[in-house]
């Protein structure tokens, strides 16, 4: 996240507040399981937290429902989420959606495997269709095809990787019908704002990347990228593609017809992903792909790279593809940059594989935003690069089940209060929720259980999925945020969130900034949230 777009706005602090919540008051109380276990060179204590008097009266109901499950669950579905920003589309998917489709398109299934394959059906498949009535093979399906029943004292890893193996022929058909089912459960979970990866023009960077073969001068092979409209060709397949997709978005929520779904409000926008597995010319030409088209399309923000990081080739080619980001950055200033960084741990890669990842994709690769990040304390110097990405805004990534199921990493091992007593921002994430079997509200509810989160401090990481996506405009939020709190610019500081904005300079703000106004809209949200739990429940 850019510090200029922070720098030249002004700011003042939010109305006196009632109380305050100290960080270090908070991890006092924390259970004992999900204390720190890295103590050394901590920090300096942030400023207490401030909260007003109707988030004080929320958070006493939150607490008052502490033996309520079902309670408990439908508090973190309204709480308001911002935004998701890690995100896989074929991997957010439903798994019983995904069997729907596979039926609808007349797929097969082999039986071997439970791969979803091409008609006609021959020897050895059957139809998918055949899942909608034969309860046992649809259950089949549905361990094959997400975490569903996999057994929690076993690592996930080669499972879950493997499921997209396994329904790959059906998610590439249908690309609108696949956000319109992931946009429905965004929205229904108080969500305004997604940002989903896609591999844009698969096949043509394929096709490109071999012709124009690998080059180690970055500056040459980018040239030949470009030369005679070749990567221009491209990002047309790519916008002609993102075109039908949200042709077909829209036709599946009636969007501007009178029965439009609410999703048809949702504001989305796309991650290119590059295939860190593959070839250097390919990755390097998915990244190009994907700059460039962020640049030239508004529906594109960014680039990641995607695949296991510890696979034999990710490994190998890791500092390199690192190098290939930092110099398309310099090709490409307008573009963003969110990188999977450090999804690794002690057992699944030699000792000196912990030692860099995150450091190179914020020092090498000036990535924005990190991507799970969990192996951050078994890097070499790990406080500087915690540090780093505090001072420069570097968000992380958290996806709390895909760390669990993949990694087998949670509570006290995971690095979440590490970072955030770093001054780290965080933002919570979903990762591949259809394979995980979740949604970001199991998400927020696992977070304020197990790290005994208060409500204004879940409050704040919503807010920071907002803050720290990659939205035009300038902020409602003064400053570092995540170091002196979420505190209104001066031009909105009268407003009050739920009331109609008076101010002419707000309002402007308001209409100018997409960011702003998703941020302001998150604020009014909370604002009844908070109207609505200020009792305790009866």
């Amino acid at each position: 996240m850019s510090l200029q777009r922070r720098s030249d706005l002004s700011r003042r602090v939010v109305p006196a507040a009632l109380g305050t919540l100290s960080v270090l008051s908070l991890l006092s109380a924390l259970p004992a399981a999900a204390q720190p276990a890295h103590r050394d060179d901590r920090p300096a204590a942030p400023p207490p937290r401030q909260i007003t008097a109707a988030e004080a009266r929320t958070d006493g109901y939150l607490r008052a429902l502490r033996d309520r499950p079902a309670a408990l669950r439908d508090f973190f579905r309204q709480l308001p989420k911002g935004g998701d920003l890690h995100n896989h589309l074929s991997g957010a998917v439903s798994t019983e959606y995904l069997i729907e489709l596979a039926a609808e398109d007349g797929l097969c299934i082999d039986t071997a495997t439970l791969t979803a394959v091409a008609p006609p059906c021959g020897a050895g498949t059957r139809p998918a269709a055949d899942a909608r009535t034969d309860r046992a093979f649809r259950a089949a399906l549905i361990r094959a095809w997400s975490m569903e029943d996999f057994p929690p004292d076993e690592s996930g890893h080669d499972h879950f990787f493997d499921t997209f193996g396994k329904f790959g022929e059906v998610t590439w058909r249908h690309r609108g019908k696949l956000l319109a089912e992931v946009a429905d459960t965004v929205v229904r979970n108080n969500q305004f704002y997604l940002e989903t990866m896609v591999t844009p023009a698969s096949d043509g960077a394929k096709k490109l990347a071999a012709q124009v073969g690998w080059d180690d001068d970055l500056a040459a092979l980018h040239r030949k990228l470009v030369a005679g409209g070749k990567l221009d060709k491209l990002v047309a397949e790519a916008r002609g593609e993102a075109d039908d997709g949200d042709a077909e978005f829209r036709a599946t929520e009636h969007c501007g017809t009178p029965s439009a779904r609410p999703a048809c409000g949702l504001t989305v926008r796309w991650i290119s992903q590059a295939s860190r597995g593959s070839a250097p010319e390919r990755v390097f030409t998915q990244l190009a792909l994907g700059m460039r088209l962020a640049e030239a399309d508004p529906r594109f923000v960014a680039v990641n790279l995607v695949q296991p990081e510890d696979a034999d080739r990710s490994l190998r080619d890791y500092s390199l593809q690192m190098r290939m980001v930092g110099y398309l950055r310099t090709q490409y200033p307008r573009a963003h940059v969110t990188l999977h960084a450090g999804e690794l741990w002690p057992g699944l890669v030699k000792p000196e594989d912990l030692t860099f990842h995150i450091r190179e994709a914020v020092g090498v690769a000036r990535t924005e935003r990190v991507g799970h990040g969990v192996d951050l304390v078994h890097e070499d110097d790990w406080q500087r690069t915690a540090r780093t990405m505090a001072d420069r805004e570097v968000a992380v990534e958290v996806p709390f089940s895909s760390n669990a199921q993949i990694l087998g990493v949670k509570g006290a091992d995971h690095p979440f209060t590490t970072y955030r007593r770093y001054g780290v921002t965080v933002v919570l994430a979903t990762d591949d929720p259809g394979v995980s079997r979740i949604d970001i509200s199991h998400e927020y509810r696992y977070a304020a259980a197990t790290y005994g989160l208060r409500y204004p401090e879940l409050k704040d990481l919503a807010r920071a999925s907002l803050e720290y996506g990659f939205l035009p405009g300038a902020s409602l939020w003064q400053g570092n945020p995540t170091a002196t709190g979420y505190r209104p610019v001066a031009a909105c500081r009268a407003e009050r969130p739920g009331l109609p904005v008076r101010g002419a300079t707000c309002r402007h703000l308001l209409v100018e900034s997409a960011r702003a106004r998703l941020e302001w809209r998150q604020e009014t949200a909370f604002a009844a949230f908070e109207r609505a739990h200020a009792l305790s429940p009866r």
